[in-house]
């Protein structure tokens, strides 16, 4: 039997400082479709130690591998030069 996926909101759009805050999006997102976590790492391709490690911000994950799961999540990272 699966286990019941309880949706978390997603948070406000903001800055994105620390990787915690992107990990947070991540679980959001992937709840809100419905997905457990090895559903999810299925879905866009990684491990799910991968995914795991970037929903808990708990190690380095590759930066093609967060794009990737951003993708697949519909979640849109934009970059942009800070002021000096």
């Amino acid at each position: 039997m699966s286990k019941t996926v309880t949706p978390l909101p997603v948070p406000a759009p903001q800055q994105l400082l620390d990787a915690a805050t992107l990990g947070k999006f991540v679980r959001a997102r992937r709840t809100q479709s419905g997905m457990s976590i090895h559903e999810a790492a299925a879905f866009c391709g990684v491990a799910v130690g991968t995914l795991s490690k970037l929903e808990t911000a708990g190690g380095d994950v590759k930066l093609s591998s967060i794009l990737n799961i951003c993708a697949m999540l519909g979640i849109t990272i934009s970059i942009e030069a800070r002021e000096k």
